[in-house]
């Protein structure tokens, strides 16, 4: 590789080192002032068989799939044995057991858990996976899975 071309590599590696904290850190979108989310099943303190149906209502806003960008819609994420104050709301939300995401829109999802108490937490995020603000959550509930 001659000078140049690793000054420019250099250059490029440099500007990407920079720009990752600001693209960890998103500007959130206000939330629809009476936007509202919530378990419709299960209830509060249910016990459950695996897979559990979890059934998500929402209102003051609209549903839509991720990526799609129209005002004062999102989609539905699942919190499972984590808390909301664990969750960095100014960044995307990672993909794991404790965070689920329904970006095809659904209202409806068969979640798989281990047998067990669970503490379970709805949250309502926009396009990009990231929270609005206010954040769009839920109270959380406890179920039992035999």
């Amino acid at each position: 590789m001659n000078t140049l071309n690793a000054s420019r590599l250099a250059v490029v590696v440099g500007v990407l080192l920079l720009a990752m904290p600001a693209m960890a850190e998103m500007e959130r979108r206000e939330a629809n002032a009476d936007a509202e989310v919530y378990f419709i099943s299960p209830e509060d303190g249910a016990t459950l068989s695996s897979p559990v149906t979890v059934r998500m209502g929402l209102e003051g806003m609209g549903v839509a799939p991720a990526g799609t960008q129209a005002e004062g819609t999102g989609h539905h994420h699942l919190l499972v044995d984590t808390t909301l104050d664990e969750v960095d709301l100014d960044a995307p939300l990672p993909t794991d057991d404790h965070h689920r995401h329904f970006g095809g829109g659904q209202t409806q999802a068969e979640v798989e858990l281990e047998p067990g108490e669970h503490r379970l937490q709805l949250l309502f995020m926009d396009e990009r996976h990231v929270s609005f603000d206010p954040p769009v959550a839920s109270e959380a509930i406890t179920i039992t899975v035999e």
